[in-house]
């Protein structure tokens, strides 16, 4: 199943944004202020091969299987063990770097420019996942909010720190998220929430927004052993 949609956006907004459209994405990119590195370091960014998943709420989850509800319907999932489990925690722009694989929600200014609201960085298993840059935009709006999932190619980072060691000054506070049919570069204000997909146990329920890779075997079934808790349902703190 290709998945093409979504990750990433504030967390109340996601809430209330996934109600209407399911599907929309995950995914998470960052970083600040005036120093980046040198060229040669993100030139030779690659864009992570599309992760095939699924993303949607979950319906019933058992040891061995899970339905998750989808905007073309229901999809049944095989579990794997050892089941891997994510959920986001707070993080900062220190811990992106040229090549890290991140989700960045925006919103489109007067300019034509894209100004972030959240930022997810993604593990290097999960690279790859909801890979692309979507409008999320809800019918009727006013303004154009985008999902964008990709490598890290021009990193913006803080002034008072250096990374990978070599940095050189940069002209902004933007970020350049790279995928396989384009790219985005997005100015990235001071204090936008942080967000890291970290590998905890997490108590998955009914009503979870979840995003899974998955593999497709010979037979259709779809199978998976890496589930990631995007918005816990309420009264499911995700612990």
């Amino acid at each position: 199943m290709k998945f093409t949609t979504l990750f990433c956006a504030v967390k109340t907004r996601s809430a209330s944004v996934l109600k209407r459209h399911p599907l929309l994405t995950v995914a998470a990119v960052v970083m600040l202020v005036s120093q980046v590195i040198p060229n040669i370091a993100w030139a030779q960014a690659q864009p992570a091969p599309p992760l095939s998943g699924v993303l949607g709420k979950v319906q019933s989850l058992t040891g061995s299987s899970l339905d998750v509800a989808t905007p073309s319907g229901v999809v049944h999932v095989t579990v794997g063990q050892p089941l891997a489990t994510y959920r986001q925690m707070p993080s900062d722009l220190s811990h992106i770097a040229s090549n890290s694989y991140v989700g960045v929600a925006s919103v489109q200014q007067a300019d034509g420019t894209e100004l972030a609201k959240q930022v997810i960085i993604f593990p290097k298993e999960l690279r790859g996942a909801a890979e692309g840059s979507v409008l999320t935009d809800a019918p009727g709006a006013t303004t154009h909010s985008r999902m964008t999932n990709g490598l890290v190619s021009k990193p913006a980072v803080s002034q008072s720190r250096m990374t990978n060691g070599s940095v050189e000054k940069g002209g902004g506070n933007t970020l350049v998220v790279r995928y396989q049919d384009g790219s985005q570069t997005i100015s990235i204000p001071a204090g936008i929430p942080v967000m890291l997909v970290a590998k905890v146990p997490v108590t998955l329920g009914a009503g979870d927004v979840i995003y899974a890779p998955t593999v497709k075997l010979p037979d259709g079934t779809l199978t998976t052993d890496k589930i990631f808790q995007f918005i816990a349902a309420s009264g499911n703190n995700g612990q």
